[in-house]
């Protein structure tokens, strides 16, 4: 009974901050509300889309369009009108909200979609020395887990994964799976049609015969309605281009050959014709869609190769049609239906050349967007689970915090697996302070370099600035004096060794990042020569805890694959004596008999960014 009442005080005088109002956050709201939590403030970038309305139930159709903080703080109002929630349009790296701002609260519950605000989080949590309980969903998969300055590790401490990436050879000349066809689809056809015209793109431009005016075959000659455009796009990306492919033998021997396919065969004139135009497709104001143009309205079907061509063709026109101004600058969004349309068909009929079975366009879809759908009963789980953390936290009870990971099957009759916090890494260059170490080539790599693909892609800092010694070399952010910006800009451009204070072998660089109230140390240590393929950037950083091994994704960049340590872990057995432990790995053998993933994963739903950090069984114990 005392316990009860010291967690019913607690709660009562608590002022908490959630991140986030979508999946988690709608119900992580409704169960604060519910539970006597009555000092809540929520800040959310977002605004409701109609695909939120499955699942985020504090929302009607009539949001949609509206903010999801503010809404959400209506909705639970209703029921609860004694209680105070403060709502924040707005970005979590915006200024206003810095380390005073963090001071405020005695918890913070993180519902983010992507791994830059969380590290943001995460690192103003830690400045201000305030408790976080993270949290992620992915389809029936999901975990939270707690973070204590000094108590626990810190949310960066532990490698996290990449997206998924493929060598460029697979996708533009050997794919064997439907992913390589949409990432072909996704990264380099629609890029190069409707994206930036000036980005690397491994396309062949080269038409056949010479059949277009222009030296590049993607452009738009001038004479050229857009019936001819698309099929001479359509001919070269699924006929020529894989003529090429066959010249070479030696790629054939022990693969299947792919069929070249022309739009004389897969779309006669008259199933051309039955094509819709631009009037038929919707109403003015509604968003342009091939389907809709077509008569089409079963997402769920496998089209033909003769239908997939035809909403192809719609598609492509629908965009020079519709949506002219926009072409040149369009980036692949898996909300834009008009866009789906064209990189599912488009995928289809390249699947359909290599012999790749087919998929519909809401199976498509999910491949190009990296949706796992989200499971409403998953969200709220892992809100009550987060609830429960909390009112630890408040209580000072940290010999009893949890991470927690739910299960889409049961092992040994659990379905939530709880595992004891790891204490920090003392290698953690965020929360220990720990150097990294720098191999650059001094004489040849600039500043603006380090700070691109180093501080700010690798190291996550926002706003850096830079220091030699004493020496003040790079800074960011408003409120500079127009002499020092132009100053900084023009060390930008200059190599390491040419700085005012030179960067040589054995110098060590002091970054900082005044928002995230961080800082750490880089030494350098200079290095002539980099191997292209495994080492790309002409750079290595050690000792930021970083995927290892490395893949080139589909457009040439390198990317890290995620990367785990196996060992032997325990975990308390709930359903055996209390105190009795046991190895994990013999408890999970049936989640990995049932497919159940055991590394580290990012995966995206309809909206929201959703991370399992770490399989429990793939992280060893460390006991506080």
């Amino acid at each position: 009974m005392a316990a009860a009442a010291a967690s019913e005080e607690a709660v009562k005088a608590a002022k908490v901050l959630m991140v986030g109002a979508g999946g988690i956050g709608c119900e992580l709201l409704k169960t604060l509300a519910l539970s006597g939590f009555s000092d809540i403030h929520i800040i959310d970038l977002d605004t409701i889309e109609v695909s939120n309305l499955n699942r985020q139930f504090l929302f009607r159709k009539t949001h949609v369009g509206q903010s999801k903080a503010h809404v959400a703080r209506d909705a639970i109002l209703k029921f609860r009108p004694n209680i105070n929630i403060k709502s924040y349009h707005a970005n979590v790296k915006d200024s206003e909200f810095n380390v005073d701002f963090f001071k405020q609260f005695n918890v913070v519950m993180n519902g983010l979609d992507n791994l830059d605000a969380r590290r943001h989080v995460n690192r103003l949590c830690l400045a201000a020395e305030v408790p976080l309980v993270e949290s992620g969903t992915t389809g029936f998969l999901g975990q939270v887990t707690v973070h204590v300055k000094g108590k626990t590790e810190c949310y960066e401490c532990q490698a996290k994964p990449v997206p998924k990436s493929y060598p460029v050879c697979t996708i533009t000349s050997t794919p064997s799976k439907f992913v390589h066809c949409i990432v072909w689809a996704k990264d380099l056809l629609f890029a190069k049609l409707f994206g930036d015209k000036n980005q690397d793109n491994d396309l062949n431009v080269h038409s056949k015969d010479g059949s277009s005016s222009n030296s590049d075959v993607f452009k738009r000659d001038a004479d050229e309605d857009l019936d001819q455009y698309a099929r001479r796009i359509y001919d070269h990306v699924f006929g020529y281009n894989i003529e090429v492919a066959l010249e070479n033998e030696e790629t054939w021997k022990n693969r299947k050959r792919p069929t070249p396919i022309y739009s004389r065969e897969a779309l006669p004139e008259e199933a051309l014709k039955q094509n819709g135009t631009s009037g038929d497709c919707t109403k003015e104001h509604e968003e342009p869609s091939a389907m809709a143009s077509l008569g089409l309205t079963n997402p769920q079907e496998i089209w033909t190769l003769a239908d997939n061509s035809r909403v192809f063709v719609e598609a492509f026109k629908l965009f020079f049609q519709k949506r002219e101004k926009e072409v040149g600058n369009l980036i692949f969004d898996k909300d834009d239906q008009l866009a789906v349309e064209f990189v599912s068909t488009a995928a289809n009929i390249r699947a359909y050349s290599f012999g790749i079975p087919l998929h519909s366009l809401f199976e498509a879809k999910g491949v190009a967007g990296n949706i796992v759908h989200a499971v409403a009963t998953t969200n709220a789980i892992i809100a009550g689970l987060i609830v429960i953390e909390a009112i630890k936290v408040l209580r000072g009870d940290y010999k009893n915090y949890r991470m927690t990971f739910c299960l889409e099957h049961p092992t040994r009759k659990m379905l939530l697996m709880p595992v004891d916090p790891f204490e920090p890494n003392k290698s953690c260059y965020v929360c220990s302070e720990t150097p990294l170490l720098l191999d650059v080539n001094t004489k040849e790599t600039k500043l603006r370099e380090v700070i691109d693909k180093i501080i700010k892609s690798k190291l996550g800092m926002n706003l850096p600035l830079v220091m030699i010694g004493s020496t003040l070399v790079f800074e960011d952010g408003d409120g500079l004096e127009e002499d020092e910006a132009a100053n900084y800009a023009l060390n930008l451009d200059k190599v390491l060794a040419e700085l005012p204070a030179p960067v040589i072998n054995g110098t060590k660089l002091t970054v900082e990042d005044f928002q995230q109230e961080l800082s750490c140390s880089i030494n350098i240590k200079h290095r002539e020569e980099f191997d292209e393929e495994k080492e790309p950037e002409g750079m290595v950083l050690s000792g930021w805890s970083a995927p290892v091994e490395k893949q080139v994704n589909s457009n040439g960049a390198n990317k890290s694959a995620a990367s785990s340590s196996s060992a032997h872990d325990t975990v308390e057995d709930i359903s055996s004596k209390p105190g009795m432990k046991r190895k994990l790995d013999e408890i999970s053998e049936t989640k990995e008999n049932c497919g159940a993933s055991t590394s580290a994963q990012v995966v995206e739903d309809d909206d929201d960014l959703t991370m399992l950090d770490e399989d429990p069984k793939l992280k060893k114990k460390r006991s506080l």
